[in-house]
C-alpha cells in the first residue's frame, strides 16, 4: 500500500499508485528493462497514432517519443488526430490501415478489440517489463484471453477540484458528506458562485458523474456488475444513482450539454465557479501554470457509510499495437522502453497532471496536485476505470445519449424512462 510520497532534491520517488492500493508486484529476476536493463533494439521506422491532441498533452507525448527514439534507434512519425474523433473512429481505424502503434485505454476498452483480433499480443514484451508493475496494472493490461496487449504511461483521479483562494476567502470548508455537499453548493449559488462547473457537450464528462454517485451509492462491485450487464439497468440502485444526481443537478452549471469541458474548467478557474469534478488530467493540464498553486482537490463525499469514499474512477491510459500494424518488431521495441520507469519519468517532466504507474517511478518536478493524486489513488480499495473503458463501446455510447436526456430534464418520469430504454439496449448489446 502506498504510505505516501518521499520528496528530495525536487525528486519524488513514487509507489505503485492506483493500482497498488489493490494489489502487490512481485518483481521477477531479469525483468526489469530500461538502460541499465537492455532495451531491444529497434531500428527502422514506424508511425504512430495519437489521440493526444490537447496541447498540453501532445507535448508531453512528444517529449516520450522523442526519449523512445534514442532508446530504439526507430524513427517514429506522430500521426495525431482530435480525441473524441479518435475514440469515435477506432474500430474502422483498427479494422483499415492503422498505425504501428496507437495510443488508447485499458481494461474493457482495450479487451473489447483484443477479443476481435485486431490487437497484437505483446507477451513477449511483457516477459521483459513485468517487473516495473504491480499486478494490478498487469491484470488491466491483459485480454480476456490472459494475454497482454497493453502498455500503460500514467493514470489519473476524477475529484473534486477547487480554488484554494476562493474557500479562504469565503470560509467555505471541504465537504466530506453528500448533505455538506448539497449545502455548500448552496451556499455558493447565495454568493454568486456556479457551485460546479458542469459540461458535456462531448458526452463522456457525464460518465464520470453517474459512476462516482454510483460507486458512492452501491459500492464498487455492484458498479463493475452493472457495467457486465450482471445487475439490470431497471434495479433499484440505478434509480438511487439517478435520484441521487436529481438532487445534485442544480447546483450544476446551466446548458451543460452545450458547453465543452474546457470551458466549464475555465468557469473554474476565473472563479466564476467554485467546484468542478473532473479528471485531474483535463482540469489541472488547462490552468494556467501561473494559476495552478491555487488549485486543489478533494475525494468526491460520502454517501452511502458502508462504502465511504472508498473508490474512485482512476483510469490508466497507454498503447497498444495494432494486429495490421506494418512493423511490428520495431514497434515492439518501442513500447518494451516505454514499459519503464525512465519512459514515465521523461514523460513526466512535461505532464504536470497524470501520475506515473511504473514500480520504483522517480517523477521529476511532481507538483502539489500529482502528489495528492498519487495519495489519494493509494487509499483506494478499488478504482474504476471510467463507464467508457468499463463496459462495452455499444452500450457507453447508449449511455451517453440517456444520461444527456436525464440532463435536460431529470424528471421521475426521464429516469424511469431512461431505465428501460438502458435495459432494453442492454439485453440486445449483451445477447
Amino acid at each position: 500500500m502506498l504510505k505516501g510520497v518521499a520528496a528530495g532534491a525536487g525528486l519524488a520517488v513514487v509507489g505503485p499508485t492506483l493500482l497498488a492500493a489493490c494489489s502487490s508486484s512481485k518483481k521477477k529476476s531479469g525483468s526489469t528493462s530500461g538502460p541499465t536493463g537492455g532495451v531491444a533494439a529497434g531500428g527502422g521506422s514506424i508511425t504512430f497514432g495519437s489521440n493526444y491532441s490537447d496541447p498540453s498533452t501532445k507535448a508531453a507525448f512528444a517529449a516520450l517519443v522523442t526519449s523512445a527514439t534514442a532508446a530504439t534507434k526507430t524513427k517514429i512519425s506522430i500521426n495525431t488526430t482530435d480525441h473524441n474523433t479518435f475514440q469515435n473512429n477506432i474500430s474502422n481505424y483498427l479494422q483499415g490501415t492503422p498505425d504501428d502503434l496507437a495510443t488508447w485505454f485499458a481494461g474493457y476498452r482495450m479487451q473489447f478489440f483484443a477479443a476481435q483480433n485486431l490487437l497484437t499480443p505483446l507477451d513477449d514484451v511483457w516477459n521483459k517489463i513485468g517487473g516495473n508493475f504491480s499486478d494490478a496494472v498487469k491484470k488491466l493490461s491483459k485480454g480476456a484471453d490472459g494475454k497482454y496487449y497493453f502498455v500503460p504511461i500514467y493514470n489519473y483521479p476524477w475529484v473534486v477540484f477547487y480554488n484554494k483562494s476562493v474557500f479562504k476567502s469565503k470560509g467555505y470548508a471541504v465537504p466530506t458528506t453528500w448533505d455538506q455537499f448539497l449545502a455548500l453548493g448552496t451556499q455558493m449559488k447565495k454568493d454568486g458562485l456556479i457551485p460546479l462547473a458542469f459540461a458535456d457537450k462531448d458526452g463522456w464528462p457525464a460518465l464520470g458523474t453517474f459512476d462516482i454517485i454510483n460507486l458512492r451509492v452501491n459500492g464498487y462491485d455492484y458498479h463493475i456488475k452493472l457495467m457486465k450487464h450482471e445487475i439490470p439497468w431497471t434495479d433499484k440502485g440505478v434509480k438511487d444513482v439517478f435520484d441521487h444526481w436529481a438532487q445534485l443537478l442544480p447546483n450544476c452549471q446551466k446548458g451543460a450539454t452545450g458547453r465543452l469541458w474546457q470551458d466549464a474548467a475555465k468557469a473554474l478557474e476565473n472563479k466564476q465557479a467554485g467546484m468542478m469534478f473532473q479528471g485531474s488530467n483535463q482540469v489541472a493540464a488547462n490552468y494556467a501554470p501561473t494559476n495552478l498553486a491555487d488549485l486543489d482537490f478533494f475525494p468526491f463525499p460520502q454517501i452511502n457509510p458502508e462504502f465511504g469514499t472508498d473508490f474512485m474512477d482512476a483510469p490508466a491510459d497507454g498503447f497498444m499495437l495494432p494486429k495490421k500494424a506494418k512493423h511490428q518488431a520495431a514497434a515492439k521495441a518501442v513500447l518494451e522502453y516505454i514499459g519503464t520507469p525512465t519512459a514515465e519519468s521523461t514523460f513526466l517532466k512535461t505532464d504536470k497532471w497524470d501520475i506515473g504507474v511504473a514500480n520504483g517511478l522517480v517523477a521529476p518536478t511532481y507538483n502539489d496536485i500529482q502528489k495528492k493524486a498519487v495519495a489519494e489513488v493509494g487509499k483506494c480499495k478499488n478504482v474504476a476505470q471510467f463507464m467508457d473503458r468499463d463496459t462495452v463501446p455499444d452500450m457507453a455510447t447508449a449511455m451517453i445519449k440517456l444520461i444527456q436526456q436525464f440532463i435536460e430534464n431529470p424528471s421521475s418520469g426521464t429516469i424511469s424512462s431512461i431505465q428501460k430504454s438502458a435495459e432494453a439496449q442492454a439485453k440486445t448489446i449483451f445477447q
